[in-house]
């Protein structure tokens, strides 16, 4: 275990993680470029695609952002036909958010290039590597 008592092994800990993100983010941060989106956009998509009929409400919750830092990426998502955004069947003042079939391809396009590296990582790893690595991230986040 790190003593993250130590200067040199917090710098070592907190390069590692600066370093991995940097590694887990290139690819896609490329292909995002290309669009002239950035990672917002990504984190946009990833959450609609995991959880479809997502609420603008619930979707602004997973991101822990304001409607306000929601409103111009969303925007340019559904300008672009990856994002569309439609009345709830039970409530029509509720919108509902779902990926086009362009959306979906792009999504598991970038997903498709960080599901690359994370499985060439966890193969030289090993199991319990990613088992602390999960634990690590869930500690993280909650």
């Amino acid at each position: 275990m790190l003593d993250l008592k130590n200067p040199t092994a917090q710098q070592e800990a907190m390069e590692a993680f600066f370093f991995g993100y940097q590694a887990f983010t290139a690819k896609a941060d490329e292909m995002l470029e290309r669009r002239g989106l950035s990672r917002v956009h990504q984190r946009i998509v990833f959450f609609i695609a995991r959880y479809p009929a997502l609420s603008v409400k619930e979707l602004l919750e997973l991101l822990g952002v304001s409607k306000q830092a929601l409103n111009i990426p969303l925007r340019q998502l559904q300008e672009m036909h990856l994002v569309n955004s439609v009345a709830s069947e039970t409530d029509k003042r509720k919108r509902l958010l779902e990926l086009t079939e362009e959306g979906l391809r792009f999504e598991q396009s970038l997903r498709r290039e960080q599901v690359k590296l994370l499985q060439r990582a966890f193969g030289e790893a090993g199991e319990e590597a990613v088992a602390g690595w999960l634990a690590v991230n869930q500690a993280l986040s909650g």
